[in-house]
Parts: structure tokens; C-alpha cells; sequence
């Protein structure tokens, strides 16, 4: 990164609409204007469940359009793409032309907080990078609204990667945008009237190839400069090197959400009379946890296979100080639990998830979501690679799994293609290949 600063032409302060100028034209030409990749949003797109053969779709604060052209191409779809800014939708229109593609995709000037489009009107609305603009509940209490019955919203969000970020990472986000928790955004969306369809988490390049490093480049060509644009400068000089030392703080999400078809805007779910609406503390195990942990496996299982299992993983050396995870009730009870041992693939260092494990009265609640969360957030901070899980192919997706096989991974055993699974925790480095070895508890 370049640390030379722009000089000033002159010395009055500077006006926040100019500032705000000066913003849109440090970003104007530039691939990006937040993180991401076409990758990326290959990759969300492959977790949205069945469109129809035409989809409408609704890019929302597009930017230079780098996705509205993806999916244009990809689901040879209408896109309507919409942002506020008409030079940066000039140059959607020029590169819609030279893909081929103008007559797919509509660029218009309009604003988020105020889409003209009536309810029902997209089959899939996309928005990466934009909601931070409005907050990422307003975006999805607003335009929850213009989804058709059975249709998808996919969002990209800013937050926290662990539970235990630095003080300069907090201090700066305090000020920029107040981020939350996946497990916390994960709430949200089901507060708003969503299923959380899959999450995924992008890569570190995706801050970098096409986003930081260009607009790097882009302030290292200005010479002289006005005080607007120094202080746009200055303020994303500062983002940058914030993310260059405390990016293992913070991450990009992608949300595939889709409402629930019985869930109306301010409705309340109820069971028992109690509001199931919980917020669900996670943590490492104890050692006073290990009786409620069996119990917790006794219950939501049919034998106490799974508690033995955790048991006799206890003695083994794929054990892992650290990654045996509990959810707790509201009263202090433990409700849900997930593991990660030890185990390998193609001879390289893997995890394997597993027992999970929720009691019955919490079950479908959010308990297993969260501890899940939780746990693959520990596994990434502590530099793992790879996740591998034998289960349910409906559930699992959610967290960013994907069919094993689309990896090169494998089992001895005969199983479902579609329920041997396997989540990269870091896009940047090759994911192991081969014949999963799991510790020897398992007996397979």
C-alpha cells in the first residue's frame, strides 16, 4: 500500500456535499465500489434455490454493475440495476453494451430507501455491498416487500468474524458502522420474516483484487488535490490500512434469504405462550458442562450412540482444546452443542462437525444455528482450512457447505452424494482433496 498523502489547493474546510463528491470520484471507473468478485457472486447464485425460467431480478445499489452483468449472463435474466449515482450507471451501460447484454439490463437512477416498483414485483433481488447504506434491517423489512411468493433476497453484509475483535477494529467500527455477529444477523433476518436459506462468507482477495488495491492505485495518481478530496482520501486510507492490520476482526457475509410465507410484518411467533424469539449465548465448553453435554445428546438422540461418541473422542488425540461449543438458554441452561475433532483429507489437517445436538424443546429455534456459527467462526480465526459433516443436505448449506464431491472429497462408505459436505474456511488457499481419514471413535 502506497502511504504517500495528496497535497491541498486549499485550506477552507471542506463541505460534506463536496467530500461526498469527492467519494463518487475516487470510485468512478474502478471495477468495485465494496468487496466481491464474480466468483462471489457465482457462488451466491449457486445457493439460491429454484427461479423460474425468466427470473426478475433487482440489482439494488449496483455500482458499476459488475453483478447485474453476472447474473444477466448466467440466468439470461432482466435485471433492473439501481443506484444513485448516473455516471457510475453510465458505466453499467457501457460495459452491458460491450457484454452483449443491453438489452437485459435496465439501468436506473433511484434510490434504495425509495424503489418505485410494486409488491411481488422480483423474483430474486441481489444487493452486495449496498445495505450498509440504509442498515441491514431496513433493507430487509423494506424490500421484503417487492419479492414474489417463493422469491430470494441475497445480501451481503459487514460484520464482526469472532466474538473477540480488537480495540482499534471496534473503536473504528464505532464510527463507520456499528457491526454485528452472524449469529446476531442471523436473528435479524428471522425477526424480519426470513429463512436463512445459506450463508457464505467471502474471501479475503474479494477486499483486495478488485476493490482495495485498484482504488489504492487510483490515490496514488492524484497530485494535487482539493481539501475534499483530501479528506475522502484520508478517510479511506484509513479504512484500508484498518483492514490490512485488524482484518482478521471483520469479514463479509452473503445472506440467501427467503421470506416466510406465514410470517406478516410485525408478528410475534409464540410457543407456550413465551416468545421464542431467544438470543442464543455461545461458548466453549467447561468441565461443568461435560454432564449437561451427554444429557443434552441423550435427548436429542434416539441411543446414546452420539454421547458416547463425544465421550470416547474425549481420549483421543483428534481432540481440540477449544472446539467443543455449547448454546445456553436464556436460563443459563445448556440448550445445543457442536463439535469439531480432528481429521484429515488426503492426508492434509481437516475438521470433521459432529455431534450436533439441540434439546427438544429448543430445537427449531435457532440453538444449533448459532452454536454451528460459532464454532466454524472459532476454526477460521485459529487458520483451519477445511470443514467436512455427513447430514441433513437441507439444513447444512445455510453455514456455506457444499457437496464434498464438488471438492474432490470422498468417503470409504457408501452415502448420499448430496449429504457428504464440505465448507473452505479460507478461499485464498487450495482446498484438500482425497478420502476423508476420521479419528478413530467413529469407526469408520
Amino acid at each position: 500500500m502506497s502511504s504517500d498523502t495528496p497535497s491541498c489547493s486549499t485550506s477552507s474546510a471542506p463541505d460534506v456535499s463536496d467530500v461526498l463528491d469527492a467519494f463518487f470520484s475516487l470510485h468512478d471507473g474502478l471495477p468495485r465500489q465494496a468487496p466481491g468478485s464474480d466468483a462471489t457472486t457465482g457462488t451466491l447464485l449457486s445457493l439460491v434455490g429454484g427461479l423460474p425460467a425468466d427470473p426478475r431480478v433487482l440489482d439494488i445499489g449496483c455500482g458499476s454493475g459488475r453483478a447485474s452483468l453476472v447474473l444477466a449472463e448466467a440466468l439470461t435474466a432482466n435485471v433492473t440495476a439501481v443506484d444513485t449515482h448516473e455516471p457510475i450507471l453510465d458505466e453499467l451501460r457501457r460495459a452491458a453494451e460491450r457484454s452483449g447484454l443491453s438489452s437485459r439490463v435496465n439501468a436506473a437512477a433511484l434510490s434504495m430507501t425509495e424503489l418505485p416498483f410494486d409488491a411481488g414485483s422480483f423474483d430474486l433481488i441481489w444487493a452486495e455491498g449496498s445495505a450498509y447504506i440504509m442498515g441491514f434491517d431496513a433493507a430487509l423489512r423494506e424490500w421484503r416487500r417487492l419479492l414474489a411468493p417463493g422469491g430470494t433476497l441475497v445480501i451481503t453484509e459487514c460484520e464482526w468474524s469472532h466474538s473477540h475483535p480488537s480495540t482499534e477494529a471496534r473503536e473504528f467500527w464505532a464510527e463507520a458502522y456499528p457491526l454485528r455477529t452472524t449469529a446476531e444477523n442471523v436473528g435479524a433476518a428471522d425477526a424480519a420474516g426470513y429463512t436463512v436459506a445459506a450463508t457464505y462468507r467471502l474471501p479475503d482477495r474479494d477486499w483486495f483484487d478488485e476493490y482495495y488495491t485498484p482504488l489504492d492505485q487510483r490515490i496514488a495518481q492524484l497530485t494535487t488535490v482539493t481539501d475534499s478530496m483530501a479528506k475522502a482520501v484520508a478517510v479511506t486510507r484509513r479504512e484500508i490500512d484498518m483492514r490490512c492490520e485488524h482484518g482478521t476482526d471483520y469479514s463479509y457475509t452473503g445472506y440467501v434469504l427467503t421470506p416466510r410465507p406465514d410470517h406478516e410484518d410485525g408478528e410475534e411467533t409464540t410457543m407456550s405462550d413465551t416468545t421464542t424469539r431467544i438470543s442464543w449465548a455461545t461458548r466453549p465448553e467447561t468441565p461443568g458442562d461435560i454432564e449437561a453435554i451427554r444429557a443434552v445428546n441423550l435427548a436429542a438422540f434416539d441411543t446414546a450412540g452420539e454421547a458416547d461418541l463425544i465421550e470416547a473422542l474425549r481420549q483421543d488425540p483428534a481432540w481440540l482444546p477449544g472446539l467443543s461449543w455449547v448454546a445456553q438458554a436464556p436460563d443459563g441452561r445448556v440448550a445445543g452443542y457442536a463439535l469439531l475433532t480432528r481429521s484429515w483429507v488426503g492426508g492434509e489437517n481437516a475438521l470433521t462437525l459432529g455431534p450436533v445436538a439441540v434439546l427438544p424443546e429448543y430445537q427449531k429455534l435457532g440453538a444449533g444455528g448459532a452454536v454451528i456459527r460459532a464454532l466454524i467462526d472459532e476454526a477460521r480465526t485459529r487458520g483451519e482450512r477445511l470443514i467436512v459433516v455427513l447430514g441433513h443436505a437441507e439444513y447444512y448449506p445455510r453455514f456455506g457447505f457444499t457437496r464434498a464431491s464438488g471438492h474432490g472429497i470422498s468417503v470409504t462408505f457408501d452415502v448420499p452424494d448430496e449429504t457428504l459436505m464440505a465448507l473452505p474456511l479460507d478461499e485464498s488457499v487450495p482446498v484438500p482433496s482425497g478420502t476423508i481419514r476420521y479419528p478413530a471413535p467413529f469407526g469408520v
